[in-house]
């Protein structure tokens, strides 16, 4: 009975495994998933808000400041000039994973803008109310 339970063990982690450059992609292709939809938020924001130029002018210049944030985030978290060199085969995987995370955590930022807040918040700005 043992002997059934490893080999079937052995066999279920043989068909979960996957190559170094296997994980890279599906890290990357969630990155990529993460960015589309931050522009897709992001854009939803300026078509939502378009009559106050003011907050899309603010918005678009903070905007630009957190891409710069983020890019110097991940260069100081890999400050190696030949990052491949330096962290290995898993660094493709592991830039990947953090920018996502910077990625998504931004969006949530963002979709504040799309879902409002409570009315009664006085210290809301220039997000608007749920209705």
């Amino acid at each position: 009975m043992r002997i059934l339970l490893v080999i079937f063990l052995f066999a279920y982690n043989l068909s979960f495994s996957q190559t170094q450059s296997e994980m890279n992609q599906k890290a990357y292709k969630d990155y990529e998933k993460a960015d589309k939809e931050l522009n897709t938020v992001y854009q939803q924001i300026l078509k939502d808000y378009k009559r106050d130029s003011k907050f899309i002018l603010k918005l678009k210049e903070v905007q630009k400041a957190w891409i710069k944030f983020r890019d110097a985030e991940m260069n100081a978290l890999f400050p190696e000039e030949n990052k491949q060199l330096e962290y290995g085969s898993m660094f493709p995987l592991c830039w990947s994973i953090e920018l996502t995370k910077l990625t998504k955590e931004r969006t949530k930022k963002l979709k504040v803008w799309l879902n409002g807040i409570e009315e009664g918040d006085g210290c809301a700005g220039s997000i608007k109310n749920k209705n």
